[in-house]
């Protein structure tokens, strides 16, 4: 999740023209999804990425990052949060009604990790539930002032370890945290 240095993951009108992004952190990324088997979206944010990822590949100039990930997200389950969507299309399941308890259910599953693009509604809830185990954030070196938040209504305090940390040359910090 891509988050400025205020804490808002987009400006109040959902603008994201303030994320740092080249073909390193591009490269970085890979190696995220590369330990992942399921995206998890809110349905905003699978409605863009549904509108782009599915044939990004076949363009004559798609190379690198965009190859990868548009296969990845082809073979990829894609868990979509929603509460209007009724079918998302092959490969995708709608995660509806008691949503806590059906991600807890998909976190039983075998198979490598849930990977959650994006979503801010999504993590909130989930945050919320105490459903997310690790958080990677990318610290943009932008001060917003107002906008959508990383964390909203948490309830608890939630004790984290940092991991890993990554800077990039766009002066992005990548940090990984888990639930302590």
């Amino acid at each position: 999740m891509h988050v400025s240095l205020d804490g808002f993951v987009a400006g109040p009108n959902g603008e994201m023209d303030w994320i740092r992004i080249n073909d390193t952190m591009f490269e970085f990324v890979d190696t995220l999804t590369h330990e992942a088997d399921t995206a998890l979206y809110g349905r905003k944010t699978f409605d863009m990425m549904q509108a782009y990822w599915p044939t990004a590949d076949q363009s004559p100039d798609a190379k690198g990052h965009t190859v990868n990930h548009a296969r990845w997200y082809r073979q990829s389950l894609k868990l979509v949060v929603s509460n209007t969507l009724q079918d998302a299309g092959e490969n995708t399941r709608v995660v509806s009604g008691n949503i806590t308890q059906q991600m807890q259910a998909e976190k039983q599953q075998g198979g490598k990790n849930i990977l959650m693009i994006g979503s801010p509604s999504a993590v909130h809830h989930f945050t919320r539930d105490g459903l997310i185990d690790d958080y990677w954030l990318f610290v943009n070196p932008v001060v917003l002032g107002a906008g959508i938040p990383l964390f909203n209504n948490v309830q608890d305090k939630i004790n984290l370890n940092l991991v890993e940390t990554k800077q990039f040359d766009t002066g992005v910090v990548a940090l990984h945290y888990q639930k302590a």
